[in-house]
């Protein structure tokens, strides 16, 4: 199956709940062993994640279909943080994908078919597209700084914008807004995530300058605005490997 644009079947929606998947509500019994699990379990790797990224997504294989995405960020050193990415900011949101960050001096050394999957970040933090929400601009500039100068790899798992009930398909790979007319983030979605944050992208534009990408931005980067190509994920059938190629 590709990554295209395909709708699946319906999925009946339960007690009006359009946005939820197939499935009964928790009872009171699974809802009592969560909180002892909480209580007593440490979710280390969940208490790492300390920031919180909200932006636009566009589809590799069609750059007009966009999403908000909010990612929840685990920084492992200075040169690389791995996201958890969700499509809202709420208590009942869809786990959509995961995507990677690296600096600049790591993405340089990635095979050039490697780096095919990867996108920059400095023109959506440039232009105001990507805020830290509920974070003063004067505070999250310098976060800012360093991610302008980072390039990012986003698998989506989930495609709930074409109205998918559950993580149906092979993934997507994603791709960041870009000055090329495809890639310009719609106003009536830009909108939508101003008004519920209560901010103006256009005025964080302002409080942006300054901010710069990288010393010399890898044109594999991008890859579908230098080469006019999309990327696009395909399930194949194939022969088991009976022995790993590698240890």
């Amino acid at each position: 199956m590709a990554s295209s644009d395909e709708r699946p079947g319906a999925y009946p929606a339960r007690d009006g709940a359009e946005n939820l998947p197939p499935g009964d509500p928790k009872t009171m019994k699974t809802v009592m062993i969560d909180k002892g699990a909480a209580m007593m379990q440490s979710l280390k790797p969940i208490k790492q994640m300390s920031l919180h990224l909200c932006s636009f997504a566009c589809y590799g294989h069609d750059p007009s279909r966009q999403i908000e995405v909010n990612f929840y960020v685990h920084r492992l050193n200075q040169d690389f943080l791995q996201c958890a990415v969700y499509d809202c900011d709420s208590s009942k949101p869809h786990l959509i994908g995961i995507e990677y960050i690296v600096s600049e001096r790591l993405f340089e050394n990635l095979a050039p078919e490697e780096q095919k999957l990867w996108h920059s970040h400095d023109y959506e933090i440039q232009t105001g597209l990507l805020i830290t929400p509920r974070v003063p601009e004067l505070v999250a500039k310098a976060e800012l700084q360093n991610i302008a100068k980072t390039y990012g790899k986003f698998w989506c798992t989930w495609q709930t914008d074409r109205g998918d009930k559950l993580p149906l398909g092979a993934p997507s790979v994603m791709m960041s807004p870009q000055d090329v007319n495809m890639g310009k983030i719609k106003p009536g979605l830009l909108k939508k995530r101003d008004d519920e944050y209560g901010i103006s992208t256009e005025s964080l534009k302002t409080s942006r300058v300054g901010i710069m990408g990288p010393e010399k931005k890898n044109p594999m980067a991008d890859y579908w605005v230098h080469h006019g190509k999309g990327l696009a994920v395909d399930i194949i059938e194939t022969e088991m490997k009976k022995f790993a190629p590698f240890p």
